[in-house]
């Protein structure tokens, strides 16, 4: 006789999409749906956005009405609000498909007269998800909902109740509240009664506010467990997770010269890979900025397209010490092949100017893209931000197969074993350029760090910074510089 095992089949649980930018990819698809998800935070913090959002990109994407119970916020101080990030929330709730229904309650109007209870609540929702088909609910917030409920058993017991009916009605309610001075939340009964739980706080370094996002608990599923910086910008709420690119980029066999004359041949003779990152490190003065711009002059000599961010120069400022080199860059942009975006690194956090560069990317669609120079990012946060920050950014681009040159200012004469920013692992090529004195005059010097899967020269070579551009010499060509820009 043969006993056959029963094999037990996993249940996966199922979730809800949200739509907001990278937040679907840490909690690997949305928050939980049929379930309530608390989202915690301070004045500012975004829970407002986070969950209109929500709602929003559930009518947009999946056809799913919601329903926005506010507290605080009128309707059209919503609409005005979120008009300006493109959301016409007035459009959507006269075509039935946004419900927003704003609850006022005064002071005046609580009385502690026989048994507390929601049951009028729950009935003006049920109204909607009956009516309206509603597949999604937004309780914006809930202290306002308690906050006037002197009896801390009918507070704990009503609050149960809360998530009880939600989920009992199958629909997927995101739930705003406050953090309390000592407890995660206001009451301390919150976060054991929700499925899941989302805390969003703001922060402040070297005057700039950052926002950062972490996922406390997700019963029955997996999810990201680090902090998660974001931003909110005229787009809407938007996650910036570290994890969200892994490795299974594309790669390309195709090469793109270096647009330096000597310079290919040092690199087995075809140049750099696409799609590869590449670094320029040396002090001020040596030539970096010309280096990167000669990868970008011949790109467009091919049709390729370039984006140039820099963070010391304006745009003008860039193609007019290039000509004196003998690059001249201002056709390439009349010609919508280059474009250029010039900003100081403190004028924004590291969120936003990650995000801008993700979305000149998708706008713009480069085939190379030049940060000139990415150590000026250390003025808005540490090294170790600052390299999560580029390591998301080259972990894009490389997804993207674009090409990335990348300028790192060094100290001192001596060489680097690391750049300064850290980030010398991570990427494909690393050109050093160095600067020494010899007798009267200045003698410039590079060697090739590492190129990963291209075989390079081990030598040390002079160069030099001519009106025709950068020459780079055989150790017995070069004595004397000719015409030194």
């Amino acid at each position: 006789m043969v006993i056959k095992k029963k094999t037990s089949v996993p249940v996966t649980l199922k979730k809800t999409l949200t739509g907001i930018k990278g937040f679907d990819e840490i909690t690997f698809g949305g928050v939980p749906k049929g379930r309530s998800t608390l989202i915690v935070g301070g004045p500012g913090s975004g829970k407002t956005v986070f969950s209109m959002e929500f709602l929003v990109q559930g009518i947009r994407h999946w056809n799913e009405p919601g329903l926005f119970i506010s507290f605080e916020e009128t309707f059209v101080d919503l609409v005005e609000n979120f008009g300006s990030m493109g959301y016409d929330l007035n459009k959507l709730s006269k075509e039935g498909k946004l419900i927003i229904d704003q609850i006022v309650i005064k002071s005046g109007d609580v009385r502690e007269s026989g048994e507390y209870n929601l049951d009028g609540l729950f009935s003006r929702m049920e109204h909607y998800i009956v009516t309206n088909n509603v597949k999604r609910v937004v309780i914006d917030t809930i202290e306002a909902l308690f906050s006037k409920i002197p009896s801390e058993v009918i507070l704990r017991s009503e609050l149960r109740r809360l998530f009880l009916w939600l989920k009992s009605k199958g629909v997927t309610a995101l739930i705003t509240a406050e953090p309390g001075q000592y407890m995660m939340t206001r009451h301390g009964i919150e976060e054991y009664v929700a499925d899941c739980l989302i805390i969003l706080d703001l922060r402040i370094f070297e005057q700039l506010m950052t926002r950062r996002l972490r996922i406390m608990k997700y019963r029955g599923s997996a999810h990201g467990t680090n902090e998660y910086p974001f931003i909110i910008d005229n787009t809407g709420f938007s996650v910036l997770p570290i994890t969200s690119i892994g490795l299974e980029h594309k790669i390309s066999s195709d090469f793109l010269s270096s647009g330096i004359q000597g310079m290919d041949e040092l690199l087995g003779g075809k140049g750099f890979y696409r799609g590869s990152s590449i670094v320029i490190s040396g002090m001020a003065g040596s030539g970096k900025s010309i280096f990167a711009a000669s990868v970008c002059n011949t790109a467009y000599e091919q049709g390729l397209k370039c984006l140039y961010l820099s963070s010391e120069e304006s745009h003008d400022q860039v193609i007019r010490n290039m000509k004196s080199v003998g690059l001249d860059l201002e056709p390439w942009v009349k010609k919508d092949l280059l474009k250029f975006s010039a900003s100081r690194p403190n004028s924004n956090g590291l969120e936003s100017h990650l995000l801008t560069i993700y979305d000149l990317t998708e706008s713009f669609k480069p085939d190379v893209v030049v940060f000139d120079p990415v150590t000026n990012l250390t003025t808005v946060g540490s090294i170790n931000e600052v390299k999560s920050m580029l390591t998301r950014m080259m972990d894009y681009l490389k997804k993207n197969l674009i090409t990335t040159v990348l300028t790192d200012l060094t100290s001192g004469g001596a060489v680097p074993e690391h750049t300064n920013v850290k980030i010398s692992s991570l990427i494909d090529s690393w050109v050093v350029l160095a600067v020494a004195r010899e007798k009267s005059k200045r003698k410039r010097e590079l060697f090739i760090m590492k190129t990963r899967g291209i075989a390079s020269s081990p030598n040390v070579y002079d160069f030099a910074i001519t009106y025709r551009g950068i020459e780079i010499f055989k150790n017995d060509q070069m004595q004397e510089e000719k015409l030194v820009a």
